[in-house]
């Protein structure tokens, strides 16, 4: 249970959002007091939901992240970007030279991935060459089966020698992480504002309207 709630909730968030804003409006169509307090709750609702999806993902949103920086690997400087994604997980790997020197032409690296719990063994995985930006960028593609946190290692290595270097990463179920989930509130919170402007706007003229008595 503990895997399958995160997804369930990040699941039904945006219904969740999308049923709130509909039974407000219906509720309060005709009352403009009333609408403009509902779309104030709605915008506490979204912000909220923003909060708690954010919290249950605070393991990794968004694009890949460096995990690696500047390590020393046998001949290589090595930096490691991850996406750790529930299923297929993504490595990006760079290799430079270190300074003054160069790159050996028949370097690989292989990316070894077990569950820090000790439940599977480790597998391995080859990584393939990408042809953008300076010096060699490989990536490589693991298999994730679960939510938690996976022991991960880099090997390298080359006719010059090679190494290996060590981490953790958290695989986290893909979707909804908590800019996914602001993506989909934006068009929300961009009606409740124009609905909040016009409610103050409307109550300015009423302020500036002259009053007439009655005899």
């Amino acid at each position: 249970m503990a895997d399958i709630a995160p997804c369930a909730s990040k699941q039904l968030a945006p219904h969740l959002i999308t049923s709130a804003l509909l039974i407000m409006i219906n509720c309060n169509y005709h009352n403009v007091v009333n609408r403009t307090a509902s779309v104030l709750t709605l915008i506490a609702l979204a912000i909220g939901l923003f909060l708690a999806v954010g919290e249950k993902v605070s393991a990794h949103e968004g694009p890949p992240y460096p995990v690696l920086v500047d390590k020393m690997i046998g001949p290589c400087v090595v930096s490691v970007w991850t996406d750790p994604d529930v299923g297929v997980g993504t490595f990006l790997i760079v290799l430079d030279p270190p300074k003054g020197g160069t790159l050996p032409e028949d370097v690989t690296v292989e990316i070894g991935v077990r569950p820090v719990s000790g439940r599977l063994p480790e597998t391995r995985y080859k990584t393939w060459r990408e042809g953008y930006g300076s010096g060699t960028h490989l990536k490589g593609e693991v298999q994730f089966d679960a939510q938690e946190r996976w022991l991960t290692r880099i090997f390298l290595n080359s006719s010059r020698g090679g190494g290996e270097a060590a981490f953790e990463v958290e695989a986290t179920p893909p979707g909804y992480g908590r800019w996914d989930l602001l993506l989909y509130l934006f068009p929300f919170l961009g009606v409740g504002f124009l609905w909040l402007k016009a409610f103050l706007r409307g109550r300015k003229r009423n302020k500036a309207a002259p009053r007439t008595s009655h005899s």
